[in-house]
């Protein structure tokens, strides 16, 4: 398994694992966009849930992909895994993806000029499976902590916190709460 997340799994969830990780392979290592629609049914869905930025059915997932998405990813873009969970017609995986701003970004920030600045944030991903095929992905960030990390979000009085998000996600022995006032009553 590419992502280094060791397990053992049914044929046919390994079967969904594999195609997930061949579908971010041709995303992320080759940049193949045809490759990457070649994983999805005629009718699929991809939604950057903070931002809304994806599209429905090849066509739109085309542009999408090839204009707006692996085109854009920085040089020293990184996605490191944490978890994965597969069932029957389902994939969920939380990853951590690193990286720093050195290019326009439309998915994850668009209309952003590069701020030049290093990004790391937790993202959960959704996947459903049709035929054989990724028919619906979903994936979730915290938009804030990105924010704050390219410095478009003044974290000051906010409930945000920029990388430690994420860094928590690697470390759960990290403090929690630390944004409650007086959290324990002392």
């Amino acid at each position: 398994m590419q992502d280094g997340i060791a397990r053992t799994w049914p044929p046919a969830r390994q079967a969904l694992s594999d195609l997930w990780d061949e579908h971010t392979r041709y995303e992320f290592f080759t940049k193949d966009t045809e490759a990457t629609l070649a994983t999805m049914v005629d009718d699929a869905a991809v939604n950057h849930v903070p931002v809304m930025t994806g599209g429905c059915g090849k066509d739109a997932l085309r542009a999408f992909y090839g204009r707006h998405f692996i085109p854009q990813m920085p040089p020293d873009f990184e996605v490191v895994p944490i978890e994965r969970t597969v069932d029957d017609e389902r994939l969920v995986e939380e990853v951590i993806a690193r990286f720093t701003h050195t290019v326009p970004m439309d998915w994850i920030l668009p209309g952003v000029p590069p701020t030049g600045r290093r990004v790391v944030v937790a993202i959960a991903v959704s996947v459903d499976f049709r035929d054989g095929k990724l028919s619906n992905e979903r994936i979730y960030w915290d938009q804030a902590s990105v924010l704050v990390q390219v410095g478009l979000l003044d974290p000051r009085g906010l409930p945000v916190n920029g990388a430690r998000s994420a860094e928590k996600v690697v470390d759960p022995a990290l403090p929690s709460n630390e944004l409650i006032p007086d959290w324990l009553g002392r």
